[in-house]
């Protein structure tokens, strides 16, 4: 497998498991429980990340000043069986003290046989910094339910140690983030799972067999720039830096100190027109030492209504090798916003 957002598998992997049927489905479900420690960014990933901050960084939280929730719908690797989709909703608003922030999140991920379900809760507090900016600090407490069905893959060797329990764990867990932002600039750094959990089953010491959660570090940045002079065209650059492997060399136990997946930048440009249409692109690509990677070339719009309904669209074309097999991915968002203290419709920012 190809892309810097999903796992790769070891080639002694393969050998070990030559009994097994070939397919996709079953590549992505093994790819947590694996003979050496492969690890990869489990959390989804969406190629409108600036729609729904919430999901990593829970500082956000308020910072579009009004009530505001937003949905999104992914599918990943169109025609291939088992391949990713995600599901996304967040909810979040100041308080009438302009100091507080709450939010909402839900995130829901399947991938062939395996699937995870996060609900968490966001609280930030925020302090001026000069006559525009806002420093924003957010706490996040969440639960992750994280399940296996190995009876959707077809098995040869039914003795498979790797396979033998269903895996349905719920595991709770806190994050922290940093939000500095105005109108027109925004830059932050998120963690939203600090704690790290084994999911090997209580005797894990009778199989060499193991899976692990990660820590997925998020670093963004953006800027609104006003092109002729007034609002009806902006154009928005910004970037968004997910890795897995930060601070990973303190960790105790060294067999977790290796990462197979690389950091990832996603990098995007786009328009704002008439304060009512949004057009852009971006690029995702994979970061390591003279071996960064392409992964996909992005397109996307958006339109906001005047009633405060926002609805888009993004499509993902695969550079990598996945692009023989399937036919790119796509995003489908719906969103509303509306300003809770005036009782109107609020104008649509531009982070």
């Amino acid at each position: 497998m190809d892309g810097p957002d999903r796992p790769d598998l070891p080639s002694a992997f393969f050998q070990k498991q030559s009994c097994m049927k070939n397919s996709l489905r079953l590549t992505l479900a093994i790819s947590l429980l694996a003979t050496v420690p492969v690890l990869a960014q489990q959390d989804p990933m969406f190629t409108k990340y600036f729609f729904n901050t919430l999901i990593y960084n829970p500082a956000t939280a308020g910072s579009s000043e009004h009530l505001s929730a937003n949905l999104i719908h992914r599918q990943q690797w169109i025609g291939l069986e088992g391949a990713p989709t995600s599901q996304s909703l967040s909810v979040h608003t100041p308080l009438h003290n302009d100091h507080v922030g709450l939010g909402f999140g839900l995130v829901n991920d399947n991938i062939g046989a395996t699937g995870t379900l996060d609900l968490n809760t966001a609280y930030a507090y925020r302090f001026r910094v000069g006559k525009t900016f806002k420093l924003s600090v957010g706490l996040q407490a969440s639960v992750t339910n994280w399940r296996g069905n190995w009876s959707e893959l077809t098995i040869e060797d039914n003795d498979d140690v790797v396979f033998s329990d269903q895996i349905n764990r719920w595991l709770p867990n806190f994050g922290a983030g940093v939000y500095f932002y105005n109108k027109q600039f925004y830059a932050g750094i998120g963690c939203p799972r600090m704690l790290e959990y084994d999911l090997r089953k209580a005797d894990h010491n009778a199989t060499p067999f193991y899976a692990r959660t990660y820590r997925h570090y998020y670093a963004s940045a953006g800027a609104a720039f006003k092109l002729g002079g007034n609002e009806n065209l902006i154009f928005r650059p910004s970037a968004l830096l997910k890795s897995t492997g930060a601070f990973s060399s303190l960790r105790k136990d060294i067999n977790y100190r290796n990462f197979g997946s690389p950091t990832e930048l996603d990098i995007d440009a786009s328009f704002f027109v008439s304060q009512t249409f949004w057009i852009g692109a971006a690029y995702r690509t994979a970061l390591e030492a003279r071996k960064s990677s392409n992964d996909s070339a992005d397109i996307w719009a958006a339109v906001y209504f005047r009633n405060g309904l926002r609805i888009g669209a993004a499509y993902d074309l695969t550079l990598s090798r996945l692009n023989d097999s399937g036919n790119g991915s796509f995003e489908v968002m719906v969103g509303y916003e509306f300003d809770v203290k005036i009782k109107r419709v609020a104008s649509p920012r531009y982070f």
